[in-house]
């Protein structure tokens, strides 16, 4: 709990200070425009907006659900604008700071501080726009690889992957319908979900039905899915085995299943179940004990971590998200050095990985430098 509090409070402060910095500099920007007397009224909806989102979060037990929800969105969209605006000004204020002691801008191209100010509120609506629809547009992303292993009755397997989906209010019932539409028209024989289907809170899973278009699904294999770190921290990830069971979903948790009698699952529990949980996974040896390795065996791992572990164990794929590939640029940078894979495909010997950035979003409902994506996955066996 002290670490928490210590971390809570680095962050707060931090957060503290970006939302000063902008604020100062919009204030030094728009001031002139505001009448005398009503700047009290810039710093009141500067103060509501740069709070707005951790009063949704930690109000959503006692405020009206609208209320909490508009609130949380809100405060989301305003984290990118904070996080995008502070990146512009600081390389406008290096690029007017090596003017002055080197000056190479045209006095007719130095805008007013007002005209500076539009300038970048433009750029940060520009940015918010994009990411929106960005967000909001997934691709089906392809991938064809080969597992040198035999099966009695396969010699190719289709399979759609979807990762970080993030059911919730912002990726609603609405979002979730289109995709499994989508996925259906492709016809896989198997479907994975390597964790975060749904987002903290189960309410919005429950109540706009969710469980029963995930039973829409018919692949001829089955649905199979992990569970990752956002069931865990909404602390109901009993609930939504129960409800993802319901919806046809087979949850594996630390455990795995043999499919038609020509390969094998292995669902790995997140890491997040010993900080919530209070249990802690298994390690993967005790979990593939009785396994037949002369068959393919797919590994589901919600976070990309310690590949070795598979690698040595004889696992021949495995499937991830976690990452979002940061989510919105330059975060992508910080996920590079985190993991050895962050996005894509790797081939560490006999071991094939594939890491998802994820379908859905969580925070900012909004991705920027990287494209949400459905994986669309053909394995050839030998």
């Amino acid at each position: 709990m002290k670490h928490f509090i210590v971390l809570f409070s680095i962050v707060i402060t931090i957060y503290g200070a970006l939302n000063t910095y902008i604020g100062i500099r919009g204030w030094q920007a728009f001031s002139k425009g505001i009448p005398q007397g009503y700047g009290k009224f810039y710093w009141l909806a500067f103060t509501f907006l740069a709070i707005s989102y951790f009063v949704g979060r930690i109000g959503d037990k006692v405020l009206p659900g609208a209320v909490s929800r508009g609130l949380t969105l809100i405060g989301a969209y305003w984290l990118i604008f904070i996080y995008y605006g502070v990146i512009i000004l600081l390389i406008l204020d290096l690029i007017r700071l090596l003017d002055r002691g080197f000056p190479f801008i045209p006095a007719g191209l130095k805008p007013s501080p007002a005209t500076f100010g539009l300038i970048v509120v433009g750029l940060l609506i520009g940015i918010l726009v994009y990411g929106t629809w960005n967000a909001r547009n997934p691709v089906f992303r392809h991938y064809a690889l080969t597992i040198p292993k035999s099966t009695p009755d396969l010699s190719a397997l289709r399979v759609i992957v979807v990762s970080d989906i993030h059911l919730g209010n912002i990726v609603h019932n609405g979002r979730l319908t289109r995709m499994i539409n989508q996925i259906n028209e492709r016809n896989p024989d198997l479907v994975l979900l390597p964790g975060d289907i749904i987002d903290e809170d189960i309410g919005p899973f429950i109540e706009q039905k969710m469980p029963e278009t995930f039973q829409q699904l018919h692949p001829k294999y089955g649905v199979y899915a992990v569970f990752g770190n956002h069931e865990y921290i909404g602390g109901h990830a009993e609930e939504a085995l129960y409800y993802l069971s319901q919806a046809g979903v087979t949850v594996l948790r630390d455990d795995y299943v043999q499919v038609a009698d020509s390969f094998y699952l292995v669902g790995r529990d997140d890491p997040a179940r010993q900080r919530h949980a209070q249990k802690s996974r298994q390690d993967l040896k005790t979990i593939m004990e009785g396994i037949d390795y002369s068959l393919p065996i797919i590994l589901l791992d919600h976070q990309p971590f310690n590949l070795e572990e598979a690698q040595a164990i004889g696992v021949d794929l495995q499937l991830s998200g976690h990452t979002h590939r940061g989510q919105f640029f330059p975060n992508n940078l910080i996920t590079q050095k985190i993991f050895e894979i962050d996005w894509g495909y790797l081939r560490k010997d006999t071991l094939q990985v594939i890491v998802s950035c994820g379908f859905g979003t969580w925070g900012p409902p909004v991705r920027i430098g990287n494209t949400p994506e459905v994986v669309d996955l053909v394995i050839h066996f030998l």
